[in-house]
């Protein structure tokens, strides 16, 4: 019979991830997720994954990428202190420094719907620089919620860290991180490397929780790039676009 039928999504499957398009007024695909090469030819192989539950808007876990500012404060201290900020800068850690440089800036067309951050990560140990911790990742965010996160490191390799953020209500997002990395490399490498990444994470995750969003914040110059960014992420919202009751105007429940 005619009333018999079940709502058909756009899906693909690509980097060992079936993604559906979700667009609140009915609009099919604008642009596809890229395929990494070396996952589709399995150079680089499946190493570990992590999952989180963050009490946020959605829009806070990418502007992440915009507050530069933030890198010296929340991941400066050595991983060796943990996630928990009560102690992540305890004296016994604090010979252990990670220094970050970082640059944010929105793609131009046709991938508008795409941005780019490029870290440079070294570390000090008793202020002296030790280069087999330097680091370099790109990390390309594809639409509101997916993430590239490309490593390279002059002895350990390459990889990638997949990370995906889906809103299960309108303040909770399931994160979920997903690395692959060069066979021929020990496994232990990568999930060290996973685990690091984990334990930062998981500092932005106490800030998240704990957050009020204002949509007219008190920037300082340095800051700027964080309202460039919110310019950037409006492309993802409609006149349609659900918000919550209790909102009155911007992001601010």
């Amino acid at each position: 019979p005619d009333f018999a039928r079940v709502r058909t999504w756009h899906s693909c499957e690509v980097n060992g991830m079936l993604l559906v398009w979700y667009h609140c007024e009915g609009v099919g695909p604008t642009w596809a997720v890229p395929e990494q090469r070396e996952i589709a030819t399995k150079e680089w192989v499946f190493r570990g994954q992590t999952e989180h539950f963050v009490d946020v808007h959605i829009q806070e876990i990418p502007e992440n990428a915009a507050d530069t500012a933030h890198l010296a404060f929340l991941h400066g201290p050595a991983i060796l202190g943990g996630s928990d900020l009560r102690y992540t800068r305890s004296k016994l850690w604090d010979f252990m420094k990670h220094v970050w440089k970082a640059e944010w800036q929105p793609e131009p067309e046709p991938n508008e719907h795409c941005s780019r951050m490029l870290i440079q990560h070294t570390t000090t140990i008793f202020r002296k620089h030790v280069s087999l911790m330097d680091l370099t990742v790109s990390a390309r965010q594809v639409g509101p919620g997916l993430v590239f996160l490309i490593f390279e490191h002059a002895f350990l390799g390459h990889g990638i860290i997949l990370q995906t953020v889906t809103p299960l209500e309108p303040l909770l997002q399931n994160v979920v991180h997903k690395i692959y990395y060069q066979k021929n490399v020990p496994a232990i490498i990568p999930k060290f490397i996973l685990r690091a990444e984990c334990i930062q994470f998981e500092r932005d995750i106490t800030i998240w929780n704990n957050k009020q969003y204002l949509p007219k914040p008190l920037l300082v110059k340095e800051d700027s790039s964080i309202q460039k960014h919110r310019r950037w992420y409006a492309q993802f919202y409609s006149k349609k676009s659900v918000r919550l009751k209790v909102q009155k105007e911007g992001l601010d429940w």
